[in-house]
């Protein structure tokens, strides 16, 4: 069994109400320049935070201008700022897009590299500042994650940053924070956290200890996603889905996602598709593609989705591909790129754009090459 390293913070803390307790943990670091990282529409719901953390002591800047997925642009805007404030910490609170830019932003602020440079693995040199994860979603598990994504307008591509000093100092897991989310972004966030843990199950590089969070990952948004979607204030649903992204995103350091999300990059990159909406239209067609390579595996998927495990693997695996396109459509995303905009002559250019996302390729159980990413793309049309 070759070796493995599970990346988690320093400090992290799962449950209900838990929020407030990290204003009595800064203050207790004596840090007193803040940097909050966040979305406006999200201000009311952090108010009782930032007056926490104002109470304790602290100056808090509160940085809101992260609205959707981030480009170079928006992080190098946010940047400037922390550079004007020179935070004794950053607090990234929101989704993926805002807890990603403060861990960019806590590890570039005063430091002599840029953006452009750190793109890849284990390109950033480290991190003076400390950082704070919250999220509102569940979701992208970045909380927990050592990555980071950004879009580089230049070349219309998403890029990953991919580094230990990514890897939040302490991270506040509050299912409360989530039961604002409005169904459509939670059916979105809670598909993209399920495509983490079925795609580090389903992986090439697959291990024991991952595979414990992956399975448990699946178990839980699969029996609590739609029950969240469609009853925002079940609170019973919203922190079993919290748990399932958490144990999503735990997947992320020692094993990572694969083609499915390299795959979805340039609908996110190219047609502005959210990026848990990307991963669910191409799930169901990476699964079937990477069957004969990991048959096993996806008969264990969906005995955790809530199949029986009647008659051969086979059988049982088809079972999981039909159970993750009816959770897709329950949850009410589309199934068709076509739905969303994208036209058949869009499909070529895009896998020549998911071939680049090589760090996500080599995880994949099966090989993919661009004729097959072009079959896929079809097949999801």
């Amino acid at each position: 069994m070759s070796p493995v390293t599970l990346l988690q913070p320093g400090r992290l803390v799962f449950g209900s109400g838990c929020a407030l307790q990290c204003a009595a943990h800064l203050a207790g670091l004596g840090l007193k320049r803040l940097l909050v990282v966040t979305s406006a529409p999200l201000l009311g719901t952090i108010a009782p935070f930032v007056q926490k953390l104002e109470s304790g002591g602290a100056t808090v800047t509160v940085c809101s201008a992260v609205n959707a997925e981030p480009g170079i642009r928006m992080f190098e805007e946010v940047l400037a700022l922390a550079e004007s404030v020179s935070p004794d910490a950053v607090i990234g609170i929101g989704g993926g897009s805002a807890m990603d830019v403060a861990k960019l932003v806590a590890a570039l602020v005063g430091s002599p590299q840029r953006i452009h440079e750190v793109f890849g693995i284990n390109k950033l040199a480290g991190r003076d500042v400390y950082l704070v994860c919250l999220p509102t979603t569940a979701g992208t598990g970045s909380e927990v994650s050592p990555n980071a994504i950004l879009l580089d307008e230049r070349d219309q591509l998403k890029k990953g940053v991919v580094s230990p000093h990514l890897v939040a100092d302490a991270a506040y897991v509050d299912p409360l924070l989530t039961v604002s989310v409005p169904p459509a972004v939670t059916a979105a966030t809670g598909l993209d956290a399920l495509v983490h843990c079925i795609e580090a199950y389903a992986n090439k590089f697959a291990h024991p200890l991952v595979d414990i969070y992956a399975l448990e990952g699946i178990r839980l948004i699969g029996g609590n996603l739609l029950a969240a979607v469609q009853d925002g204030k079940n609170l019973v649903a919203r922190e079993n889905m919290a748990l399932g992204s958490l144990f999503g995103g735990l997947c992320l350091g020692p094993v990572n996602t694969a083609a499915v999300h390299a795959l979805a990059y340039p609908l996110g990159s190219e047609f502005h598709i959210a990026h848990g909406v990307a991963n669910a239209l191409l799930l169901p067609h990476m699964m079937r593609f990477n069957l004969p390579a990991a048959l096993e595996r996806y008969a264990n998927v969906a005995v955790a989705l809530g199949a029986a495990r009647n008659g051969s693997p086979a059988t049982t695996a088809e079972e999981g591909l039909r159970r993750v396109a009816e959770l897709t459509r329950q949850c009410g995303v589309p199934l068709h790129m076509a739905e969303l905009g994208v036209p058949a002559a869009a499909i070529p250019r895009m896998a020549k754009a998911a071939m680049t996302v090589e760090r996500l390729l080599k995880n994949n159980p099966r090989p993919v090459t661009e004729a097959d990413a072009v079959k896929i793309y079809e097949a999801a049309l």
